[in-house]
């Protein structure tokens, strides 16, 4: 059974992207070892350095970068703040260079406006493509997200995003079973 990370990128408050992280955690099982890396619940600081540049890493930090190496592949649901990606997000990019590279990664981009951040999925992607992460062709965009999901991570309508969601999910097994196959 493949492990999957859901990387959970918002901080802020009341955020909304994280019902979206819960959805694709209750999808996901049984077809997958799920471990939902939930930025907000880490508190991480600003990093400085790289972790495997850093002389005394947090026992907090190493504990993450083990569960995020584990992972076959990864689903990063963020937020769109300002047509780009939150800085927690570009934190964790930055700390773990050498465990994206090869990873497959498939995007979920949130918003409540009509667009399901579609703005964020350009500069999220180019950041991707420098530290050698495997952007998966599946992207799930999620517009209105106050109004598509409640705060349990439930759907208002389950059978268009079942479909939309399975999709996504098979985009991202598939290419984790290639990427299996080709190491």
């Amino acid at each position: 059974m493949p492990r999957i990370a859901i990387l959970s990128a918002s901080v802020r408050q009341g955020r909304n992207s994280h019902r979206v992280a819960l959805h694709l955690q209750r999808v996901l099982n049984g077809s997958a070892d799920v471990d939902l890396l939930d930025l907000a619940a880490y508190d991480f600081p600003l990093f400085e350095e790289r972790l495997k540049f850093q002389q005394d890493p947090a026992p907090r930090t190493v504990e993450f970068a083990q569960r995020f190496a584990q992972a076959d592949g990864v689903i990063i649901v963020t937020p769109e703040y300002n047509g780009g990606y939150p800085a927690s997000l570009k934190n964790v990019l930055d700390l773990l260079v050498d465990e994206w590279k090869r990873k497959p990664v498939a995007l979920c981009t949130v918003s409540n406006g009509p667009f399901g951040g579609m703005q964020v999925a350009t500069s999220l992607v180019l950041s991707l493509w420098k530290i050698k992460a495997w952007v998966v062709s599946a992207h799930l965009p999620v517009p209105k997200v106050s109004e598509a999901f409640n705060e349990a991570g439930e759907p208002t309508d389950p059978e268009a995003w079942a479909k939309r969601t399975k999709a996504f999910v098979d985009e991202l097994l598939w290419a984790i079973e290639a990427e299996r196959r080709m190491a």
